[in-house]
């Protein structure tokens, strides 16, 4: 007989036997299921049914909108006053004219404070995206909503954004990019 019928025939005993074991290891855990299951029914039995009372829902009032007599604010003749009004031909808008700055390509979010520099009386904000530093100063543009930069501390860059809002109209809104501590 040669070595390789010998590994073979070895490897079909283990096989058989781990088999065997196997079934046997089945076979023995089936065994005692019966206590369990009546423990288990006493336990049911003997243990007390406690039921919260549910609570009265709230009864709501309904409330009648008296202002039949007022302009409807969406008739046709009011949309048309909101269309000709002067915020919504950018009277308060962003200058569109003016050259974009390259910081306004990025999203505000894109941007994390790392620190500040100082020459005299001059603060400049040191201001990382990707895996550039960019130093800005009070009055430059950031950010894809027409952000300018309004002060700079020791702590934070303050930003004014120019927004539509739904209906149109320009609005400024303030936001800040705090510094960021880096963590070790």
């Amino acid at each position: 007989m040669t070595w390789h019928a010998m590994s073979d025939q070895i490897l079909r005993m283990a096989c058989a036997l781990a088999i065997g074991f196997c079934a046997a290891m089945v076979a023995g855990c089936t065994a005692g299921d019966e206590e369990l299951q009546a423990w288990m029914d006493e336990s049911r039995r003997n243990m007390p049914v406690t039921v919260n009372k549910l609570t009265e829902p709230k009864v709501f009032a309904p409330f009648r909108y008296p202002a039949t007599t007022e302009v409807d604010p969406f008739s046709a003749a009011k949309l048309r006053v909101g269309m000709d009004s002067p915020a919504r031909n950018g009277a308060r808008g962003p200058d569109m004219s003016r050259l974009r700055e390259p910081l306004e390509s990025y999203s505000l979010d894109a941007f994390k404070m790392v620190g500040n520099l100082k020459q005299g009386a001059m603060v400049v904000g040191l201001l990382k995206s990707d895996s550039a530093v960019h130093q800005v100063r009070v009055g430059n543009y950031i950010g894809q909503n027409f952000g300018r930069i309004v002060a700079i501390s020791e702590t934070e860059v303050a930003v004014r954004e120019s927004v539509q809002d739904a209906a149109g109209d320009w609005v400024e809104r303030d936001t800040a990019l705090r510094l960021q501590e880096s963590g070790k």
